[in-house]
């Protein structure tokens, strides 16, 4: 299959250019045009975005989502490659499962799917699951994303069989015990709303337990990787940040909404507003994006988490946790951030930055490179129409909003998985 897609921009640059996808890769730019040409609508190329975070619910709770529609809505937000969470039902801890998943997504056409498995059965925390098979049917990362792993010493063998394996353990970090019946961040906004806090030091305290747990090996000379889920406050990023410069293996992400909304939001008793960590104070916000900018934070993800509207539409105590929006994942990033950021530095963030705390190749535009990129409409601003998500879950916090930086097109292994209508 070969494809041309014709004006359009690299990153960087203001000339208008084309460029030759074939047989799965990257053939050239400003070549004669071969095969289906496609007007990109004089956007900027960048590589496809890689989603390390995302929950997908299948199997076993498609009622919220399933592979078509979140691998759907992935490319529809220019995302090539998906790592899918494994708190389903049944939990993803049985290599059958794993098979069964990417053979499934592998008929879509739609962005790739990389499922992450559990790191301990049933995502109990109290014995692994079976690690070597698991990677072995594909799996790519373990986690017991969804639960907290309460259990030091079978997160420390995890954490030295995944590195056996050449694999991340992602993590979690919230103390359960502090956590307790929290549903927002724990401060002056819960106070006044009469409603149980989420204290910032539950995240703290076990990302310091985690950060001990890997030193102590990487001491021994067992180094490790170990992955933070979705950080969210200024004194884990600290831990964070002495970590990476004690030379320990430990990387973090931060996703879009804790940079773009707090605890304030919460005021309405809104449960649209209620994720897992909470959204946390102004302050916590700008320290992250300045951990953005230093490189202390090393990507961006979504922790994308479809419900059903009547699930979002209990009460805030009862409500479950979790926002879906990874079709709005860059747009909202490019509107409110490019000024800060800058538009390589976000990009970086959502494609190589990722495919670096995996260990995986960092994607190029290079001729010769696997054809995964999006071109993005970085000027025309459109509102946020939740009823057009691809997504099961239609609705979202920035719904009536205006943003730029919209894909137009995704292309994954050559082929094209999304084009705006």
């Amino acid at each position: 299959m070969t494809i041309t897609i014709t004006n359009i921009k690299r990153t960087g640059s203001d000339e208008t250019t084309s460029v030759t996808i074939e047989n799965g890769v990257i053939k050239g730019w400003n070549l004669p045009e071969e095969g289906e040409v496609i007007d990109g609508r004089g956007g900027t190329v960048a590589p496809a975005l890689i989603e390390l975070h995302a929950h997908l619910r299948e199997p076993g709770q498609t009622q919220k989502e399933d592979l078509a529609s979140g691998l759907a809505a992935a490319a529809a937000g220019g995302y090539g490659t998906v790592v899918c969470m494994p708190n389903t039902s049944p939990v993803i801890d049985d290599p059958a499962i794993v098979r069964s998943l990417l053979e499934k997504a592998g008929t879509l056409g739609q962005a790739r799917l990389k499922p992450a498995a559990a790191l301990t059965r049933g995502q109990k925390g109290d014995e692994l699951a079976e690690l070597t098979y698991l990677k072995h049917a594909g799996a790519v990362m373990f986690t017991d994303d969804g639960r907290t792993n309460e259990n030091a010493r079978v997160l420390r063998l995890g954490l030295e069989t995944a590195a056996s394996l050449g694999m991340v353990v992602s993590v979690h970090a919230e103390d359960a015990s502090l956590r307790a019946d929290g549903v927002m961040n724990e401060g002056a906004v819960s106070e006044a709303i009469g409603v149980p806090g989420n204290p910032a030091a539950a995240e703290a305290a076990r990302v310091a337990r985690d950060i001990e747990i890997v030193a102590g090996l990487h001491a021994q000379g067992r180094p490790v990787r170990l992955h933070v889920q979705h950080l969210s406050t200024a004194r884990a990023l600290d831990l964070v940040r002495d970590a990476k410069k004690r030379g320990l293996g430990v990387t973090c992400e931060v996703c879009p909404h804790h940079l773009t909304l707090t605890d304030e939001a919460l005021r309405g008793f809104d449960a649209i507003y209620k994720v897992a960590p909470p959204l946390r104070t102004q302050a916590d916000a700008a320290y992250l994006l300045e951990g953005l900018k230093d490189g202390s934070v090393d990507c961006i993800a979504t922790d994308h988490a479809p419900h059903t509207r009547a699930e979002k539409e209990r009460d805030l105590l009862e409500a479950p946790s979790g926002i879906a929006y990874i079709e709005l994942a860059f747009p909202l990033m490019y509107t409110r951030f490019a000024a800060s950021l800058g538009l390589e530095k976000i990009v970086e963030l959502m494609t190589a930055a990722p495919a670096r705390v995996m260990g995986w190749p960092e994607p190029t535009l290079d001729a010769g490179a696997p054809a995964d990129l999006v071109v993005l409409d970085l000027d025309t601003e459109r509102e946020v129409k939740p009823a057009e998500f691809k997504s099961k879950a239609k609705f979202t916090p920035w719904a009536g909003e205006t943003l730029k930086g919209w894909p137009v097109l995704t292309v994954v292994d050559g082929k094209v998985a999304y084009r705006r209508e």
